[in-house]
């Protein structure tokens, strides 16, 4: 986990443990699909799910949200198959906030409204948009993340 908020910009990855259980269930599906190969068809179903399952498992290992210049960048990994940029500018005010349990983890829409990108834990912190968006930024880091964000929109 690292965190930088001096004048350079903004840097932190945010671990989750769920990630391993789900890299646990997907060498079971492998190796189910090795140990039942002769009942058809789940040597073709088993593996390929626990290869997908493996792919899932590494493209939500850890949430990077990292200051780019003009926007910021919030991407899970380390294989990069979901992230995104949010422009400075586009940006209306941010606080500190809390996501529901019903709101869990991974990338959604929230029940509240807007989007939830979140890896572990409840805190976030939730930016409002000029076009009356709402994302919920999951982070161990929101005090530092919305203090941040507030010197980049001047609020």
């Amino acid at each position: 986990m690292t965190t930088d908020t001096n004048t350079s910009g903004y840097s932190h990855t945010q671990k989750a443990p769920l990630c391993l259980l789900v890299y646990a269930l997907a060498a079971v599906f492998v190796a189910l699909g090795w140990v039942v190969q002769d009942a058809p068809p789940i040597p073709w179903v088993f593996p390929p799910i626990g290869l997908l399952m493996l792919v899932v498992a590494a493209s939500f290992h850890h949430l990077t949200v990292e200051d780019q210049g003009e926007v910021l960048s919030v991407r899970f990994g380390p294989i990069l198959l979901f992230r995104m940029t949010v422009k400075y500018s586009d940006i209306v005010k941010v606080e500190v906030g809390q996501t529901l349990l019903l709101d869990g983890l991974g990338i959604h829409m929230s029940i509240r409204g807007g989007w939830v990108w979140n890896i572990w834990g409840r805190d976030c912190v939730v930016v409002h948009f000029r076009n009356g968006c709402t994302l919920r930024i999951g982070t161990d880091d929101a005090e530092n993340l919305a203090r941040f964000l507030e010197g980049k929109i001047g609020g």
